[in-house]
């Protein structure tokens, strides 16, 4: 049951409404995570420009689903292990490669370096080391997809603590967590 109450995008009114209708033409609905967020048309419309503006990054929609899920999995997020799982079949990605980029693994080597370098941002708060950054260039990541990639981690950070907070319904087909040992 939701801990905070969505806003029913027939009822809203003035820039919540305009917000809630550019959320629906952009993502062909008007997810519940979308509606809540919507009790702030300044945080609604913060996040909408973090997802428009990441949208057009050079790590394609594949890789940043992929950094959606292994955060997702990580902050224990399901509602965003739900919608991103979805949204990367509709971006091609298959069930194997989804699966394993709840463990920061990927098909090529530069992917899994680009997630291993999403959650070393996550658990350290950005205080990666000089030798996790070798790493990342190493494996042929670009400062500027770092950056990107520093950009996907705060937006999922973002959705991830809005949801576990909200307890939105998840309207995309859910998907189990991973327990770690």
């Amino acid at each position: 049951m939701p801990r905070i109450n969505p806003v029913n995008p027939a009822a809203a009114t003035g820039e919540t409404a305009i917000l809630l209708a550019a959320t629906r033409a952009a993502f062909g609905g008007t997810p519940n995570m979308f509606t809540t967020a919507a009790n702030s048309p300044a945080a609604l419309d913060a996040m909408l420009g973090l997802f428009k503006s990441l949208g057009k990054s050079s790590l394609g929609p594949k890789v940043g689903e992929q950094v959606a899920i292994a955060i997702a999995q990580a902050n224990g997020c399901g509602y965003c292990l739900a919608a991103h799982t979805a949204i990367g079949a509709l971006h091609g990605l298959d069930a194997a490669t989804m699966t394993s980029a709840r463990r920061a693994s990927a098909p090529s080597a530069k992917t899994t370096a680009t997630l291993a370098l999403a959650l070393a941002i996550l658990e350290s708060r950005g205080g990666i080391s000089d030798a996790t950054l070798a790493a990342a260039r190493n494996a042929g990541i670009t400062d500027a997809e770092i950056v990107e990639v520093v950009g996907h981690v705060a937006l999922n950070v973002y959705t991830n603590y809005l949801n576990n907070l909200a307890h939105p319904v998840i309207d995309f087909p859910e998907v189990p967590l991973a327990h770690t040992a």
